[in-house]
């Protein structure tokens, strides 16, 4: 029996669904501190997006530590224990592949903390009271 081809529209709910899971798993690990590492022990770090490649083999995952705490240590550790999160990973999934893991940093926060200060700015302020 032939297997249905997807359409493009499921494909990407599938990669967003995996791209979820993914996140999930990651967090799960680093909230119960399963990671033989002091420094992702002692930091509460949030996984806040993985962005996974269409053929779900690479996973781009943007993670921040809590409080701004040493970010760069963070990744570090990150990074060093990407075979043990790969691992993991791989095993709770169950996919085919298991997919490669990039840690990085989450700017996202830095960059809304930039538009909220643009959006302060007295002079935007003034134009935004204009047009009301």
């Amino acid at each position: 029996m032939a297997k249905n081809p997807s359409t493009p529209e499921q494909q990407s709910v599938r990669v967003l669904k995996v791209g979820e899971r993914v996140r999930h798993i990651l967090s799960e690990l680093l909230a119960r501190g399963e990671a033989h590492d002091d420094t992702l022990r002692a930091t509460n770090i949030s996984v806040t997006e993985v962005r996974m490649s269409p053929d779900l083999r690479q996973a781009k995952v943007y993670a921040k530590p809590l409080l701004g705490e040493d970010e760069a240590a963070v990744l570090k550790a990150l990074r060093t224990n990407t075979a043990f999160f790969q691992k993991e990973v791989a095993q709770r999934l169950g996919l085919k592949f298991a997919p490669k893991l990039q840690f990085r940093a989450d700017e996202s926060f830095d960059e809304a903390d930039r538009i909220e200060s643009l959006l302060d700015d007295p002079r935007v302020k003034r134009d935004l009271d204009e047009d009301d």
